[in-house]
């Protein structure tokens, strides 16, 4: 665990105090004859109590910063930022607040530490990113966001997947097709050779799977089962995703 810094303060109270007797002493010199002389307040006042409020301690700035992102409090994030915490200061599970916040799908919260000049790619102990937490939420301007400042599509997290596995998983059909505009590949394989398709049409996410058709993606792959996209749709049962995954095959089989 880090030692906290301790804060730097003002000057010693010793010299505090010397330099207010001082001045006391000058004024009861320097004033006129018949003038009150300046009582314990006045001279309090008349030093502006110059001993310079206490330097917040970075890494209690840091704490606050965390219960303020656990507790979605924009005030107190305002405020623990305004202190001098770190914008990438991460959790216990490595999390920065723009992954925690973007977990709890506060993307408003999360906007003001992107616009800060947060890490994108920063991932948690886990390998989540913010981009694929984006994903999953179907955020689309927020993936648009994060894509605009370098976010990486490609990384995937211990689970094998990353943000299009995420997006396509949960049927969220816009943020696929940001993803595919980025340069995703729609073939490529993850683990247990799963690919975007078939994340989409196991769930039975139908238009999703059609955007994925569109853009290229081979419904002919299989996974580490054997199994293609159209045999997880039947699966499924979903008859819309089937209806889509056979009229790609009807082709591909046409012209063999």
């Amino acid at each position: 665990m880090n030692t906290p810094i301790r804060p730097r303060g003002g000057l010693p109270r010793q010299c505090i105090a010397v330099a207010a007797t001082a001045f006391v002493a000058l004024a009861l010199i320097a004033a006129p004859a018949g003038a009150a002389a300046p009582t314990d307040a006045a001279a309090a006042q008349a030093t502006g109590d110059r001993a310079a409020a206490p330097a917040v301690d970075p890494f209690q700035a840091n704490l606050r910063l965390l219960a303020a992102v656990r507790g979605a409090d924009a005030q107190a994030i305002a405020h623990a930022l305004a202190e001098g915490a770190s914008i990438d200061f991460r959790n216990r599970l490595g999390e920065t607040p723009l992954l925690a916040l973007l977990k709890k799908k506060r993307g408003d919260l999360a906007a003001r530490f992107v616009d800060g000049g947060a890490d994108v790619n920063a991932a948690a102990v886990n390998g989540t990113t913010p981009l694929m937490a984006a994903a999953y939420n179907g955020d689309a301007a927020f993936v648009q966001r994060l894509l605009d400042r370098g976010a990486d599509p490609a990384p995937v997290d211990r689970t094998g997947k990353n943000a299009i596995t995420y997006a396509a998983g949960e049927g969220h059909t816009e943020v696929v097709r940001l993803l595919l505009a980025h340069g995703v590949d729609p073939n490529a394989v993850y683990r247990n050779d799963l690919t975007a398709l078939m994340w989409a049409a196991g769930d039975g996410h139908a238009d999703t799977v059609r955007a994925l058709l569109t853009a290229g993606a081979r419904s002919d792959l299989h996974d580490n089962r054997g199994k293609t996209a159209l045999d997880m749709a039947k699966e499924t049962g979903n008859a819309a995703t089937v209806a889509a995954l056979e009229g790609a095959a009807a082709p591909a089989t046409a012209g063999r």
